[in-house]
């Protein structure tokens, strides 16, 4: 239990037994143990909102925590001792009630940081283990993973695995990873022990960067969970000129008493911050994390959509779309010499080539003599053969006309044997997800790419977008992303994953980082941050939102739709003081209760 929460639950039980204590004295007629017992708890209930007016007026903040501060007052002035104690015992449920529900709505962000390892189970050359903290553990480093552990850093699988990848993807079904794939960390291994060979160090890792995008969300959440303070500047003001009123006609002060009670605390300053944190929590859930009340808010008036291309609508990195083979050559023999070539190489065009050999079930040998022409491609010898692998050095042979965004030719002896033909794949759920947005209500969708005109519009041709900026450098990105903002009515989302998106997504109304692998200078510009590398978790961030935003708009409203009705009656003397404190604490909860109720997501699978 938190601190907070736990001050707010000694607040709770003092004025509820005060409360207690003086309603069973007044029973008993025991009149100077009542009003003892009510003064009590007046007096709690009094340092609470002067703790809390002056924590709103150092915040530079105004909210409706000022009417609780005068009930208090109002009722002790005119001797409405059970409506002060009332009031206290509301203001600290209130305040107990919140704290519950925010720490319920952070469970999924803390649960983050609970099962983060600290050590990893390192191999040695020799093949003993010892145990090292992560900051300690080099890239390259061999590691083992036992069963029911969580994967302490990014890397490459050594030995075929099955993971739960739930705590980054949501994904409830275990996952079958093979030989030569990449694996992050955070994932739990379901299965045997595996072993893993580093390929980040723990300041790099997917986990260690969540975990500091999660504690970066929880700082700033506070500056968005107030945002209704600004509609309580409206209220205040209000219930104050209805008191005025009411005592102006009447000329009962107590009636005047009972319009401000009944306003106190409005349900705004309760189910707003509520149902935004619920919503961050239920972001989190499914691989989002949101960094602030105000970067939520703003995903719920997305109206504007800027893509990125590489890495956000399409996969990031290259994959073997076709292989053209010389007349009469072994396929399975030339792509193996080729990828136990390219095992030498850390390019991610070779990964791509020996991903393709393992899918194949080859088996690879180790290459001697490796030289690597950085932009031409390597050289070595495999058995008997001498193999190059690189770039087409002169014009393709007519066996292998072929029309791909990057060509590798593969030699052996001297003869070109394969034209391997890579693209960089449209991710599979890109054309949903365009849909999903449009069916959000998003109004424009459209593509910021560095990329060549024609290769950006046949990739908006296949989701269908309603515009491409093509051969865009940052600055171009960041003044796009400006007009945009002027031009539209709503919010500006501008999504992206490299460190050349940085500048576009500050600028927007929101930032969307794709996956928190690789790309520091995204994650740290963006407003929120997708964890598992894909797009259609866009689309559940914009649902999540809205629908929290949602909530806390229809628990507000009705709040403050009951507040005035039970102010109405206070003005009209059939409420007293008491009435209004007992009808405004049902209010209140009621209003929370309602913020924390999953609203049905409008996305179709």
């Amino acid at each position: 239990m938190s601190k907070k929460l736990g001050r707010n639950y000694l607040f709770l039980a003092v004025t509820g037994s005060a409360l207690g204590v003086g309603l069973a004295a007044k029973f008993f007629e025991l009149a100077a143990i009542s009003q003892a017992a009510f003064g009590v708890g007046a007096c709690v209930g009094l340092g609470l909102s002067i703790a809390l007016l002056a924590a709103a007026i150092k915040n530079h903040e105004f909210g409706s925590d000022v009417l609780a501060l005068i009930s208090i007052v109002a009722t002790g002035l005119t001797g409405e001792w059970l409506a002060a104690s009332v009031i206290a015992l509301m203001l600290a449920g209130g305040r107990a009630l919140e704290s519950w529900a925010e720490g319920r709505a952070r469970g999924q962000l803390e649960s983050l940081l609970a099962r983060a390892p600290r050590s990893a189970h390192v191999i040695s050359e020799n093949g003993t283990l010892s145990e090292l903290a992560l900051p300690l553990v080099t890239v390259g480093a061999r590691f083992l993973v036992r069963s029911g552990e969580v994967v302490p850093l990014d890397g490459t699988l050594v030995t075929d695995g099955t993971f739960d990848e739930s705590a980054l993807t949501g994904e409830p079904m275990p996952q079958r990873h093979i030989l030569g794939e990449s694996i992050s960390s955070g994932v739990l291994n379901t299965g045997p022990e595996v072993e893993i060979i580093a390929t980040q160090t723990d300041a790099n890792s997917t986990y260690s960067n969540l975990i500091r995008l999660v504690a970066q969300a929880q700082a700033n959440s506070a500056n968005g969970v107030r945002i209704a303070n600004k509609w309580a500047v409206r209220f205040v003001p209000f219930a104050l000129g209805l008191a005025a009123v009411t005592w102006a006609i009447s000329g009962e002060v107590s009636n005047a008493v009972a319009v401000i009670v009944a306003a106190t605390p409005c349900p705004l300053i309760l189910a707003v911050p509520v149902a935004i944190i619920a919503g961050m929590s239920k972001a989190a859930s499914r691989g989002v994390i949101v960094k602030g009340g105000a970067a939520l808010e703003g995903l719920a008036r997305a109206k504007t959509v800027l893509l990125d291309k590489t890495g956000t609508l399409t996969q990031g990195g290259p994959e073997i779309s076709a292989i053209s083979f010389a007349p009469g050559a072994d396929e399975n023999f030339v792509l193996t010499l080729a990828a136990s070539l390219e095992q030498s190489s850390p390019h991610i065009v070779a990964k791509a080539i020996v991903a393709t050999a393992h899918l194949r079930g080859l088996k690879l040998s180790r290459a001697l003599n490796v030289v690597e022409e950085h932009g031409s491609g390597l050289t070595g010898i495999i058995g008997t053969h001498a193999v190059c692998v690189g770039q087409p050095t002169e014009s393709l042979p007519n066996w292998a006309q072929t029309n791909h965004a990057l060509l590798v030719e593969v030699r052996v002896d001297g003869e070109v044997s394969a034209i391997i033909g890579l693209d960089d794949p449209l991710r599979t759920e890109a054309a949903a997800t365009v849909g999903h947005l449009r069916s959000l209500g998003v109004n424009r969708i459209a593509m910021i790419s560095g990329d060549r005109m024609s290769t950006a519009q046949e990739i908006s041709n296949q989701v269908g977008l309603d515009e491409v900026f093509a051969e865009c450098k940052p600055e171009d990105k960041l003044r796009i992303v400006h007009a945009e903002m002027t031009d539209t009515i709503g919010a500006v989302i501008a999504v992206g994953d490299g460190i050349n998106d940085a500048p576009a997504l500050a600028a927007a109304t929101v930032g969307v980082a794709m996956g928190a692998r690789g790309a520091t200078a995204a994650s740290e510009a963006a407003d929120v941050v997708i964890v598992h590398d894909s797009i259609a978790h866009l689309a559940d961030a914009i649902d999540v939102a809205q629908g929290a935003r949602t909530r806390a708009l229809q628990a507000a409203g009705v709040g403050m739709a009951l507040a005035s009705g039970a102010m109405f009656l206070g003005a009209f003397g059939i409420f007293d003081a008491t009435a209004s404190a007992v009808a405004q604490e049902f209010i209140d909860a009621a209003a929370i209760l309602w913020a924390l109720t999953p609203i049905r997501s409008r996305l179709k699978n």
